[in-house]
């Protein structure tokens, strides 16, 4: 009986060596300090970016006054660092009004946040997010010299390109806005943002969006 005890075998199958043990680093501790408010009033926490294509090119770093005082300037590929309200902000400053008038712009803007969030009752910054999205174009049309014979041709829009295009025709239909009516900038601001969050085609960029892309589906 003896021998059978000291035969070696066990009845629990040997135990495999698994290797070194992974310790995956734990989630930074959130910041000792709130996150500043846009303008000191609108929070960042929840901003929802749904197309994936433009999710590396919206800068929302959360800042109190988007004003980089020129830092950026002249660096090539930066706009991607510079706050999406700041861009919009200098779109307006290309208006005869704005010309030269950082503060003037960023006032104006927001003013018109403010009766975004008065009107709707949401975030006006998730507004103008959903606005980008929503008045930014996929395709474009460029010309091809073949011999002597132009040639329209479709191509797909960078992401970067899309992001400019949208902040530009938002501001573009602002301004234009405001020329044909008694109504302040900050109005025309604000309700082009909420026509174009929205995907209305009464609203100026989605408008030139969809005239855009209709001109590249033809030329396809």
């Amino acid at each position: 009986m003896s021998g059978s005890r000291d035969s070696g075998f066990s009845a629990e199958p040997p135990v495999e060596d698994a290797g070194p043990v992974i310790v995956r680093p734990e989630a930074p501790p959130p910041p000792p300090f709130p996150l500043p408010p846009l303008f000191g009033k609108y929070s960042f926490e929840g901003i929802t970016v749904h197309d994936p294509g433009l999710m590396p090119y919206l800068y929302l770093h959360p800042v109190y006054a988007p004003h980089t005082e020129g830092r950026l300037a002249g660096r090539p590929f930066m706009k991607s660092r510079m706050h999406l309200v700041e861009r919009l902000a200098n779109m307006l400053m290309k208006g005869g009004k704005f010309t030269g008038k950082k503060s003037k712009a960023l006032s104006t803007i927001r003013k018109a946040f403010d009766e975004v969030y008065a009107k709707e009752g949401q975030n006006p910054l998730q507004l103008l997010v959903d606005a980008v999205e929503n008045a930014a174009p996929r395709e474009e049309v460029t010309r091809l010299q073949f011999g002597g014979i132009s040639v329209p041709r479709a191509v797909d829009a960078s992401p970067a390109r899309r992001l400019n295009v949208a902040i530009r025709n938002i501001a573009v239909g602002a301004i234009q806005a405001s020329h044909k009516s008694t109504k302040h900038i900050s109005t025309c601001l604000a309700d082009e943002i909420r026509l174009a969050a929205k995907g209305d085609q009464s609203s100026f960029a989605v408008g030139r969006k969809e005239e855009v892309e209709r001109v590249a589906q033809s030329a396809r």
